[in-house]
């Protein structure tokens, strides 16, 4: 249940189309609904303006789908997250219309995608290939979220030169999202040339003492650009949700 489908409901009780008993019938699992092995939060769409998002590693395949009935039900938009391509084939079986992205491994049914609300650009950067499916993710979650999203791939400072050619797009854009492993040093040289809101999002990408993105982490954390933030390491998800919520600013 989301906001404007919550107002087409109770403008349809007021003109009679619906009545009072198909009203009570739709709002009576809000604020949440009970599976017994987990509870939806049906709500989720009124208080924060998506629908619950269904984190897929860990979850039995049966499960996802008993999630997924439930929120068909209530013709909820779905974002899977973090599912791997044997669950989705599984997912697709019952639900072909689903589209399954491979690269950031998620998975969406959206029989009514969002119009485009963000009031600018959301551009995604990163740092080299590898860190790509970080990146996906975040682009993917923000346009779900009803954004334009822009992408720049393969900039890393080891050519610093990439980054400086792309000045008029990072100029453009309204929130910037940048993704880097190895020693995570991208979102510091982004922060110095933009007075934009930079989220920096480590990956776990590089070798030993990289420790499985901590070190890029700890780099970002430390980063003498004002006004870069950080999620944690490889949350493309949590990256392109909050570019989102400022976005709508």
């Amino acid at each position: 249940m989301d906001k404007d489908r919550l107002k087409r409901l109770l403008e349809d009780l007021s003109n009679g189309i619906v009545s009072v008993e198909k009203v009570m019938a739709d709002l009576k699992d809000l604020p949440f609904e009970d599976l017994g092995f987990a509870c939806i939060d049906h709500h989720r769409g009124l208080r924060r303006g998506l629908s619950e998002v269904i984190f897929g590693e860990g979850k039995e395949p049966d499960d996802i789908l008993m999630i997924m009935e439930s929120m068909v039900k209530r013709k909820e938009r779905i974002l899977i997250t973090r599912l791997s391509q044997d669950k989705a084939n599984i997912i697709l079986n019952k639900y072909p219309g689903a589209v399954y992205h491979k690269r950031s491994r998620m998975l969406i049914l959206d029989s009514m995608p969002l119009e485009p609300s963000g009031k600018g650009t959301i551009m995604v950067m990163s740092a080299g290939t590898s860190d790509i499916p970080v990146a996906e993710e975040a682009a993917l979650t923000a346009r779900f979220m009803g954004n334009h999203v822009e992408t720049i791939y393969d900039v890393g400072v080891s050519g610093i030169h990439r980054v400086l050619s792309h000045r008029e797009d990072l100029n453009r854009a309204s929130v910037i999202i940048v993704v880097a492993g190895m020693e995570g040093a991208l979102p510091s040289v982004v922060g110095g040339l933009v007075d934009r809101p930079v989220i920096a999002v480590p990956t776990s990408v590089g070798y030993g003492a990289s420790f499985g993105g901590i070190t890029a982490l700890l780099g970002m954390l430390n980063s003498c650009a004002a006004g870069v933030t950080v999620v944690n390491i490889d949350n493309g998800f949590g990256a392109g949700y909050a570019a989102s919520v400022i976005n709508r600013q």
